[in-house]
């Protein structure tokens, strides 16, 4: 692999990037109560000098370097127990054993092992250190998209909560009863009819997502029972519950095929939220005090509002994010592609879940590919 230092607010920015919209409708404090309220749509600082491995392993050091914080050396193995003995000797720290190293050796993969560079580091005056570890960009080839999840599981007690964020050609999912279409799927068909006719056009759900809920509507049942039968039972405008394993079912947290306009938006070019108009500009609480202006503020605020209505029956989609964040989204211009899908995917992992490594998949239900963008609250979404 390639390594490189990232941005350290990485991570932060995608999260501000992929924060779901909300719609909302114009609203007036002057008008009385009566009038319609808007929708609710609602580790590891070590020393760096090490001895050498010991004559006659089969550990290769590939590459050694530093990228950000992190002393870092790429390197292979033919034997798990020589790479076992050789993570040993050079003090890192490594809370698994011979079998899982043996795991990955036999598929040959390359290992990339890593300290925090101490020279780079505030040292406290009880010996221990205080710094920023930036996040670490690996670049390979590879035929498949695998996370390494069963040495994650070396470090886990019970369970962990996973975020992935995966920019690819399409829209991707996690394999098997991994899939977040046990909740994405009930989360769809129990929004349908909420919105107003003609707000997306032909479509009835944003994101096309009614075409997904058509394209599946013969394989839905079989999906829906089987997630029953593992316990993943979707309930409106709530997370997830623990079945009776202590499993939980995966969830999708945004997913869009990036546009012109995103990337713009990343650049500073567009704007990050739409701004609902104020149907009382111009207006305060003292024009009330006068009956006869009163009338015609009131006429004039109704008539704003209906004009809004009008221009806009399905309301106006805003977010919010703190305006440094939002000037620091362009630290993900150039990682993130126009006409790549971005997917984020949240998931819980038992330690009995993680016996295996993660196959990252192309989003479908049997032959029919999941197009579905997600970027706006639903009447049914989870908090």
């Amino acid at each position: 692999p390639k390594l490189a230092e990232m941005p350290r607010d990485f991570f932060k920015e995608l999260a501000v990037f992929t924060i779901l919209k909300k719609r909302e409708y114009p609203q007036s404090n002057l008008l009385p109560r009566l009038e319609e309220k808007a929708e609710r749509l609602a580790d590891l600082a070590a020393p760096t000098n090490a001895p050498s491995p010991p004559r006659g392993s089969s550990v290769k050091v590939l590459e050694a370097g530093i990228v950000g914080s992190l002393d870092y050396k790429i390197i292979t193995a033919e034997r798990a127990d020589d790479l076992f003995t050789w993570l040993k000797e050079h003090q890192y720290h490594y809370a698994g054993d011979e079998a899982t190293l043996d795991f990955y050796v036999k598929k040959h993969w390359v290992f990339t092992t890593m300290k925090i560079d101490t020279n780079q580091m505030k040292k406290n005056p009880d010996g221990s250190y205080t710094g920023d570890v930036t996040p670490t960009r690996f670049q390979f080839t590879s035929d498949k998209l695998v996370y390494p999840l069963k040495i994650t599981r070396l470090s886990i007690k019970d369970s962990t909560e996973a975020l992935f964020y995966v920019q690819a050609p399409s829209k991707t999912d996690l394999p098997g009863d991994f899939t977040y279409q046990f909740q994405w799927v009930p989360m769809l068909q129990n929004a349908q009819g909420w919105y107003a006719k003609g707000i997306f056009g032909s479509h009835e759900l944003p994101g096309q997502a009614d075409d997904w809920i058509k394209a599946i509507k013969d394989q839905t049942p079989a999906l829906l029972q089987h997630g029953q039968e593992l316990g993943f039972n979707f309930v409106s405008g709530q997370r997830p519950q623990p079945n009776k394993d202590g499993r939980i079912a995966t969830t999708l947290e945004w997913a869009k095929k990036l546009t012109p306009e995103d990337i713009k938006l990343l650049r500073g070019e567009a704007p990050y939220s739409e701004k609902v108009p104020d149907p009382d500009q111009g207006f305060t609480p003292n024009d009330l005090r006068d009956p006869q202006k009163a009338n015609q503020v009131y006429k004039t605020i109704q008539d704003r509002l209906e004009q809004y209505r009008k221009e806009r029956p399905g309301g106006y989609l805003v977010r919010e994010a703190p305006a440094e964040d939002l000037k620091q989204l362009k630290i993900l211009a150039g990682h993130l592609k126009e006409g790549q899908f971005v997917t984020k995917i949240r998931k819980t992992f038992t330690k009995n879940e993680m016996n295996d490594d993660l196959l990252i998949i192309p989003a479908r239900l049997g032959q029919a590919e999941d197009h579905s963008e997600y970027t706006e609250v639903l009447p049914t979404s989870p908090p």
